[in-house]
């Protein structure tokens, strides 16, 4: 399965928001008053305004399922983002939760939650059967 992501997520500020997914790789494919696009190769993240989005209490998810998740965790580690769970954002290490695939999690600033998970450990071939 190829690499992909689908997501549309809140973000205070765009700026922000756009320079802290730049520290990951990600750039600008559009932006305007009430959307914004960034890109990392296939993966696409689409943002809204939500000013008054609480980090702290945020509900706001989205899987990125990738075929290589080692090298994009080695990629995002390398920004020197915190580990520690009440910090936000915040960048884990790989788990396994049950019979669930093995992967990370990322919580940007405005406390969205993105679970990587490994294509490879999720029985997925590369047309996502």
């Amino acid at each position: 399965m190829a690499d992909r992501i689908t997501a549309n997520l809140p973000a205070r500020d765009f700026a922000a928001t756009s320079a802290f997914y730049a520290a990951l790789g990600f750039a600008e494919a559009y932006r305007g008053e009430g959307w914004m696009i960034l890109r990392r190769g296939p993966l696409v993240l689409e943002f809204f305004p939500h000013p008054d989005v609480d980090p702290l209490t945020s509900s706001f998810s989205a899987c990125i399922r990738v075929d290589d998740p080692d090298a994009l965790f080695a990629d995002w580690q390398a920004v020197g983002l915190s580990s520690d769970p009440r910090s936000t954002p915040r960048l884990t290490g790989f788990f396994k939760p049950g019979p669930a695939p093995r992967m990370f999690a990322l919580v940007d600033p405005d406390g969205s939650l993105l679970r990587v998970i490994d294509n490879r450990d999720a029985g997925e071939d590369r047309d996502g059967r």
